[in-house]
C-alpha cells in the first residue's frame, strides 16, 4: 500500500521573490566596510549641518582675546591671567586698577582716575569690549565720582579645536566647511553624473559619425584650461557660490562620458541588447532601460572618487580668488590655510584634514560596496 505524504501548504508571502533592488540592499548591508564608511558620512553630515544649531559662536565671530590659540577642553580664559587682562582693560580706559578680585565667575574691581576729574560711567563699556568679561555695571562710586567699584561676570569660552589668526573658533569654521564642501562636491558631482552618463551612453550606443564627432567636442573641451573658463563665467555671471558647482560639474562631466561610453561598447553587443532591439524597442528606449543601468556600478564607483577631487578643485579655486570667499570657508581653504601656519599652529591643519580624509575613505568604502551590489553578474 502506497503511503500518502503530505506536503505542507506554503503561503504567498513565503513565495514572494526579492526585487533586483532588493537583493542589491541586503548584499550592501552585509558588506561592514560600506556600512561603517554610511555611518562615518553621516556623522560628519550631521557634525556639519547639525552642529551650529548647538554652538554659542558664529562663524565669523571674531575673539580678538584668543588668536591662534591651542585647542584645549579648559574654559578660557585662564584664571592667572584675568589680572594682566584687567590691568590694560584699565589702561586703555585711562584709569588706574586699585584691586581686582575674582570670586567663581563673578569679579570685582576697583579704578580710580588719573586726573582730578571724576570717572565717566560710560568707561565701563572698556570692559565688555574685551573678550573675558561681560555685563560690568558700577556698583560703588566714592571720592565724588573719582573711585568706583565695578563687578560684572566672567565670560568663559570654549574652544575644543582651538582658534585660527584671526581670532574664530576652528570648531565652527570645520562645521562650516563640511557644509560648503559637502555640498558643492555632491552638487558637482551630481551635475557630472546628469550630462556624463547620458551624453556617454548615447555616443557609444550610437556609434559611427555622431560618436566621432560627440568624442571630438569632448576633446575640445579637454583642451581649454579650466581656470582660463572659470575666470569667463565669472567676469559674465559674477561670483557666487551655484557658479563654483556648475563650473566644476561642467568639466568632470568629460571623465564621466568618456567612462560610460567604455562601457557602452561592451554592452552593446551583449545578448540582451540584441534581444531589445528584436522586440522593436527605440535606441532611446534601450539606453534608458538597459544600457544606463547595466553601467551604474562603475559610475558610482567613480562619484566617489570626483567628490573628493571636486572638493580639491574649490580648494584650488579659493586660493586663486575664484572661490569661497572670506568669512565662509571650506574644509580646502581650511587645509590650505593651515598648511601655512603647520610650524606655528599645527592644529588649523590637523582638524580639517582629519575630517577630509575620513570623508574620503568612507565614500571609497560606500562606493565598493554600491558597486559589489549592484554588479549585474552577482544577481
Amino acid at each position: 500500500m502506497t503511503d500518502i505524504v503530505h506536503v505542507p501548504e506554503v503561503s504567498a508571502a513565503e513565495t514572494k521573490g526579492r526585487s533586483l533592488f532588493q537583493l542589491a540592499a541586503l548584499r550592501f548591508r552585509r558588506n561592514r566596510a560600506a556600512m561603517a564608511g554610511c555611518v562615518m558620512l553621516v556623522l560628519i553630515a550631521l557634525f556639519s549641518f547639525v552642529g551650529p544649531l548647538f554652538s554659542p559662536h558664529s562663524y565669523d565671530q571674531v575673539f580678538p582675546s584668543y588668536v591662534s590659540i591651542a585647542p584645549s577642553l579648559e574654559p578660557r580664559p585662564d584664571s592667572s591671567t584675568l589680572q594682566d587682562v584687567m590691568e590694560g582693560v584699565a589702561t586703555r580706559a585711562r584709569v588706574t586698577l586699585r584691586e581686582f578680585n575674582v570670586d567663581g565667575e563673578n569679579f570685582t574691581a576697583t579704578i580710580t582716575s588719573t586726573s582730578d576729574q571724576p570717572i565717566d560711567p560710560r568707561a565701563t563699556r572698556y570692559f565688555d569690549r574685551a573678550n573675558e568679561f561681560e555685563g560690568t555695571k558700577v556698583v560703588a562710586t566714592e571720592d565724588d565720582g573719582r573711585t568706583l567699584k565695578v563687578e560684572g561676570q566672567v565670560d568663559r569660552e570654549y574652544f575644543p579645536f582651538g582658534t585660527d589668526s584671526n581670532g574664530r573658533d576652528l570648531l565652527v569654521r570645520v562645521m562650516l566647511g563640511g557644509q560648503i564642501s559637502i555640498a558643492v562636491g555632491l552638487l558637482a558631482s551630481l551635475v557630472s553624473l546628469g550630462i556624463g552618463v547620458v551624453y556617454g551612453a548615447t555616443s557609444g550606443y550610437i556609434g559611427g559619425r555622431v560618436d566621432n564627432v560627440m568624442m571630438r567636442l569632448v576633446e575640445i573641451l579637454y583642451s581649454l584650461p579650466f581656470v582660463f573658463l572659470v575666470v569667463v563665467l565669472v567676469v559674465f555671471f559674477g561670483r557666487s557660490f551655484i557658479l563654483i558647482f556648475l563650473v566644476i560639474g561642467a568639466v568632470e562631466w568629460l571623465d564621466m562620458a568618456r567612462i560610460v561610453r567604455g562601457q557602452t561598447l561592451a554592452l552593446k553587443r551583449r545578448e540582451f541588447v540584441g534581444a531589445a532591439q528584436a522586440l522593436g524597442l527605440t535606441d532611446w528606449q534601450i539606453i534608458r532601460r538597459h544600457i544606463i543601468p547595466n553601467t551604474i556600478g562603475p559610475v558610482i564607483v567613480f562619484v566617489t572618487v570626483v567628490v573628493p577631487k571636486v572638493i580639491l578643485l574649490e580648494s584650488f579655486l579659493s586660493f586663486l580668488g575664484l572661490g569661497v570667499q572670506a568669512p565662509l570657508t571650506s574644509w580646502g581653504a581650511l587645509i590650505s590655510e593651515g598648511a601655512n601656519n603647520i610650524q606655528s599652529a599645527p592644529w588649523l591643519l590637523i582638524f580639517p584634514a582629519i575630517f577630509f580624509v575620513v570623508t574620503l575613505f568612507s565614500l571609497n568604502f560606500v562606493g565598493d560596496g554600491l558597486r559589489d551590489a549592484l554588479d549585474p553578474k552577482d544577481r
